[in-house]
């Protein structure tokens, strides 16, 4: 529950239009990079969706699991995604992709980091590593919006 109430926050995505439409670019940037690296939309949504897990956001679980399923995945393995490594749903891409995206997400731990960058070598091409960074930091970026905004989820009726 947020301890400030609704009425007290600052939409900032309204409040400053200009920087949230430059950050909306980006993404609409990052968006055709991922493509022309050969990345499936499910996969990006996957990332987007972890990274939302590991920040708490509920407005873009909510946004990127509809977006996900529209994309053709499937509601196992989005039920599954934050035990994705003691799942075998996962091919070594996913599961490097992922594994990047939560490095990214916590830069700090210098050893999940090496790690998940060294599978990530394995499974991925540079494009493609360089791809899923991006829709991490991306996504990060519109995490922080949402959570600090506190934009709602309203039931779907």
């Amino acid at each position: 529950m947020n301890s400030t109430p609704d009425a007290e926050r600052i939409f900032v995505d309204k409040q400053s239009p200009k920087a949230y439409h430059a950050l909306v670019q980006t993404a609409e940037a990052v968006r055709s990079v991922a493509a022309e690296a050969g990345l499936d939309r499910r996969l990006v949504e996957l990332v987007n969706l972890r990274v939302s897990q590991l920040n708490g956001c509920a407005y873009c679980l909510h946004t990127h699991t509809r977006a996900a399923l529209r994309a053709g995945e499937t509601p196992q393995r989005l039920g599954v995604l934050a035990g994705w490594r003691d799942a075998d749903l996962y091919t070594p891409a996913e599961r490097a992709a992922l594994a990047l995206a939560e490095a990214t997400t916590a830069p700090a731990d210098l050893s999940a980091r090496d790690t998940a960058y060294a599978a990530a070598r394995e499974a991925l091409t540079e494009d493609q590593i360089s791809a899923v960074i991006w829709v991490a930091i991306t996504i990060n970026a519109f995490n922080r919006v949402s959570i600090l905004s506190g934009h709602p989820v309203r039931p779907e009726h």
